[in-house]
């Protein structure tokens, strides 16, 4: 019989635990939160043998059990509390090969709780080059564990990780260091208090803000004279813990670990001094985001065509099979319609989050939360709310939980609020249907103008942000003072199988994430789309025709069928006609009528189905909120997807798909689609320069993500805060888009 045993990855930020994580479960892993926190869990399985496999959980990255976030609480919470079903039978403590003794503070605290520990030590690979010689054997022996030396890089030190992890009953449980020593009179009476519990367990209670022993704190303080300790006191022993720790580091690395400190740090030295220079820096991360976006459009363009041909192709096909009815619209104009509008996303989607993993993946990105600290403090920033910003260009979500680790309240409150004027993925969706059809093909410097768009969307977005910090670091009165403090990682290539369980987690995440919204939404717009009870609604067919009889086809229709003829003739003229004679003439003349008369035909069932659609249900709820938005230059459909997209961003070409698919016989695409729509006027297409630059600035800087508004509430533990960034968000976008379209057109 199998059986399964618990195992936790620990370990500082920054030292491979996520790649060791990646090479232990590949893709047999899953995220998702801690229950009743914003706290991402990571969990994986991992089989060690025939009849034993591992449950790998890797836990936040934390420097030490004394918790200064929520991060840091949930490790010390988990390692404390034997009930809980994820208690480790097994702890491995990550640490990286250069930071050595930096990373065995923590070891020497998980070892202290009598946790079976192991030490990976993990950029093997890197030793020779940085100088470092490590006697295992010996440093095995001084610390009383046992030791598996990895290269994630080089694939190397990973099974016998497997190995120590399969045969943990065999490690020692003793502690490196004892705790008494920093004040014996103060433990020896907590001993004697509690002679039942570990000292260091009863330590880290009366330090910590958790409760997972068989005591609590008010049971200590009953019990001896440990109320009288003040918050101070217990800083100060918790300093002296600290220095009593390093001491034995430092005796044990003395024996067992060198380094040439020249071989150590040159390079990075020197490439530092480039790449967080206060000019070069800046240009260099420019050139960089230029780069990352003309690929995005340069490398995704072949399959986002491919995947919108085949989902009007399959549209098509599931019409022709499938017997007419309720349920083959369904599928057809509700369901394919709305997924196609996001799938067709993925390809850039994925390109944008491996950009992302290169940069995080290579150290780079900490040099630009560095560079940018310096751009931050004039806005009531620090270089920390960076990171959250440059998360937000994958999610707003998780980049808002992110603010955590901001010590001061304001920086972090101000943080949350701007967040989401950050250009994050499902906005892109929108973005890059847009752009298409408005921004005209060109290229500027090498770069197309549709990239250049882009990118200053982006921009826009973070300058967005940052001037609303900086009026509210204006108005909000909150005391504050921090310091910035960031780890410079070292430089390393990226890992292949990193950046892909990343594009792929990730990009994963997201599709399912709004797959739902929009399938949701797809269904019922679709019911809305194709059902109605007024008299125009029931009697399309015969008002449409005679109007057709008095007045001839719509602008619309007109313009397509000319477009139409256009290829058709040319298309006849090259493959059929190779010559002029008044035989082929004829023939072409005969087969231009006879495609006239069915373009024609074809026409006038799509202005049939128009028409029902605009008096439908969802047509009602279009008109009647149409005059808020056709000052903008949008009609009542786009008025439709802007009110649905308030569930999330890119909902909006899920929205515009499923419309526009209700009673479609056409294959064309949704972007075909698109360009087709003419304006109320008649005169232009209804996605021009000025409509389409004023939708994107409504998505630059618009709310529009409840999920991000619950998210901020729960941060927040407020309502006001979340209800003020959506009003002020969404009147602000209103404004110029108004402009923007008012000027432009």
């Amino acid at each position: 019989m199998s059986q399964t045993i618990n195992v936790a990855l620990i370990g500082n930020p920054n030292t491979g635990k996520t790649s060791i994580f990646n090479q232990l479960t590949g893709l047999k892993q899953k995220v998702g939160n801690y229950p009743g926190i914003t706290v991402e869990k990571k969990e994986g399985i991992c089989k060690l043998s025939r009849n034993l496999k591992a449950h790998i959980l890797d836990l936040p990255g934390t420097y030490s059990l004394n918790t200064t976030s929520l991060d840091e609480s949930v490790v010390v919470e988990l390692l404390l509390n034997r009930n809980n079903k994820d208690f480790p039978d097994v702890a491995v403590v990550i640490t990286d090969v250069e930071n050595l003794k930096r990373n065995l503070l923590l070891f020497t605290q998980i070892k202290d709780l009598k946790i079976p520990t192991l030490l990976a030590i993990n950029m093997a690979d890197r030793m020779q080059r940085k100088g470092i010689e490590l006697n295992i054997p010996l440093l095995e022996e001084k610390l009383n564990t046992r030791i598996a030396l990895i290269s994630t890089r080089k694939g190397t030190g990973i099974d016998q990780l497997k190995e120590l992890i399969e045969d943990y009953k065999s490690l020692s449980s003793e502690s490196n260091v004892d705790i008494g020593r920093i004040e014996p009179k103060y433990f020896e009476s907590l001993k004697k208090a509690f002679p039942n519990e570990d000292l260091y367990k009863l330590w880290l209670v009366i330090t910590q803000d958790v409760n997972f022993t068989a005591v609590d704190k008010k049971e200590i303080e009953s019990k001896s004279s440990f109320a009288t300790k003040s918050k101070t006191d217990l800083k100060r022993l918790q300093h002296k813990e600290t220095i009593l720790r390093y001491q034995f580091i430092n005796n044990v690395l003395k024996e067992t670990y060198t380094v040439d400190l020249e071989a150590a740090t040159g390079f990075r030295a020197r490439l530092d001094k480039i790449l967080t220079h206060r000019v070069w820096g800046y240009l260099i991360f420019f050139f960089i985001l230029l780069v990352i976006f003309q690929a995005i459009y340069d490398w995704s363009q072949y399959p986002m065509d491919f995947i919108d041909e085949q989902f009007a192709a399959a549209s098509e096909w599931l019409k022709s099979t499938l017997p007419p009815g309720v349920f083959t619209n369904l599928l057809a104009e509700g369901i394919l319609a709305g997924i196609g509008g996001i799938v067709i996303f993925i390809p850039q989607i994925a390109f944008l989050f491996f950009f992302i993993a290169l940069l995080e993946e290579s150290g780079y990105m900490s040099r630009v939360v560095f560079l940018m600290d310096r751009l931050m403090r004039p806005f009531g920033l620090s270089g920390k709310s960076v990171v959250p910003l440059i998360s937000g260009t994958a999610c707003a979500i998780p980049a808002v939980m992110a603010t955590r680790n901001i010590e001061s309240w304001k920086e972090r409150l101000i943080t949350i609020l701007v967040t989401p004027f950050t250009t994050c993925s499902a906005r892109l969706p929108v973005y890059l249907i847009i752009i298409a059809l408005v921004i005209p093909d060109g290229r500027f410097l090498g770069l197309s103008y549709q990239a250049l768009t882009l990118m200053t969307l982006y921009l826009l977005g973070f300058a967005a942000a940052l001037l609303a910090a900086k009026v509210l670091h204006k108005i909000l009165k909150i005391k504050s003072r921090s310091f910035f403090v960031i780890e410079m990682p070292s430089y390393k290539l990226p890992l292949p199988k990193n950046v892909a369980y990343t594009v792929i987690e990730k990009t994963k995440s997201f599709v399912y994430g709004a797959g739902k919204i929009i399938l949701a939404i797809s269904i019922v717009l679709w019911f809305l789309g194709s059902n109605g009870s007024s008299y125009e609604f029931q009697n399309a067919e015969s008002i449409v025709k005679e109007r057709i009889q008095k007045e001839g086809l719509s602008p619309y229709s007109q313009n397509y069928i000319a477009a139409k003829l256009d290829e058709y003739r040319d298309l006849k003229r090259v493959s059929v006609i190779p010559q002029s004679n008044a035989v082929s003439i004829s023939a072409l003349q005969d087969s231009l009528r006879q495609q006239t008369v069915a373009l024609e035909e074809s026409a006038e069932q799509q202005e049939i189905a128009s028409y029902r659609l605009e008096h439908s249900y969802i047509g009602h709820i279009g008109k009647s909120i149409e005059p808020l938005v056709r000052p903008l230059g949008y009609d009542w459909k786009i008025g439709i997807a802007v009110l649905t997209s308030f569930a999330a961003r890119e909902v909006f070409v899920g929205t515009l798909a499923t419309i526009y698919s209700v009673g479609s016989d056409e294959e064309n695409t949704i972007k075909q689609r698109m360009a087709l729509e003419v304006h109320p006027s008649g005169k232009k297409p209804l996605f021009n320069l000025a409509s389409g630059i004023s939708l994107l600035l409504f998505y630059a800087f618009a709310m529009q993500c409840m999920s991000t508004l619950a998210i901020v509430k729960r941060e927040t533990n407020s309502w006001k805060w979340p209800l003020a960034q959506l009003g002020f968000m969404s009147v602000f976008a209103y404004l110029v888009a108004l402009i923007a379209y008012q000027f432009i057109k």
